[in-house]
């Protein structure tokens, strides 16, 4: 049996991994160099019209080995590379570009993450982004999820009280999906609701799924948020969410999130509401 290195030793080796860079990282750092991290919009839609009311950006990035990556799995490498902030103002910056050419009245929203919100720079940079991009404020939205908040709550919440200020709207993301700190709604100076799609699935079929809906309706309608219902993939679904005064609404049965080309196309097929 082979005698196991000194405990020094081992760490030494550990510390030595740790200080190399990831081959992952490297080809994310060379991708935003080379403008090859692209984003795909998931059309949103104004619920009981079912007129277009904008769109969730969503980062994708191919890799030549690993293939497709998108979403928590990008978050991660950048984070564990330091370059989290890179990534996040590439994201900003390119969805706002995109977004200027959209008629009055469409929605921009942004999904924020624990690293956007712990740099203090965060919200001054988006600020600077906007402005430069000509994008209006008040017609972009910021989508936190829990996991986001739980770091610093304070904190999180006087950084987004700014950003609401100037007219950007904040939205509570994937809400009933964790451990639904209700002192979020106390807190933080939201907007809306984004329901998690485990809140939608069963409330044409089940009794109890929709009585929790309209528990979070009738909460959202006494502290005057917007809520918008995701993971709409059937008509029935669709419909129940209008019905019971679901303000938006976001799924495969709307459309699958697509290139900006496509996006394109959709909004001259369907007018804003």
């Amino acid at each position: 049996m082979p005698v196991p290195a000194p405990v020094h030793e081992r760490r030494q080796r550990i510390d030595r991994r740790r200080s190399e860079p990831h081959p992952i990282t490297e080809d994310l750092v060379e991708a935003l160099a080379d403008d090859a991290i692209s984003l795909m919009f998931q059309p949103q839609f104004v619920a009981g019209s079912n007129e277009l009311a904008g769109a969730e950006a969503l980062v994708r990035w191919v890799h030549p080995v690993h293939g497709p990556m998108a979403g928590d799995s990008l978050v991660a490498i950048a984070q564990s590379g330091g370059v989290s902030r890179r990534l996040s103002r590439h994201i900003a910056r390119s969805a706002l570009a995109e977004a200027v050419k959209w008629p009055n009245g469409l929605r921009l929203s942004l999904n924020v993450t624990a690293m956007d919100l712990f740099d203090r720079s965060f919200g001054e940079d988006l600020l600077a982004m906007v402005e430069e991009s000509g994008f209006p404020p008040e017609r972009l939205t910021l989508e936190i999820t829990e996991q986001a908040l739980v770091a610093d709550l304070d904190r999180s919440a006087k950084a987004l009280r700014e950003l609401a200020k100037h007219g950007i709207q904040i939205a509570l993301d994937d809400f009933g999906a964790g451990f639904c700190n209700f002192r979020y709604l106390k807190v933080l100076p939201l907007h809306a609701l984004k329901l998690d799609r485990s809140m939608i699935e069963g409330i044409a079929s089940d009794e109890r799924d929709l009585a929790v809906l309209r528990g979070i309706l009738a909460m959202a309608r006494a502290l005057g948020l917007k809520v918008i219902a995701e993971g709409i993939e059937s008509a029935d679904l669709r419909d129940i969410a209008a019905r019971e005064g679901c303000h938006v609404w976001q799924g495969f049965l709307g459309g699958k999130p697509m290139k900006a080309a496509r996006f394109a196309a959709l909004m001259n097929d369907i007018r804003p509401g």
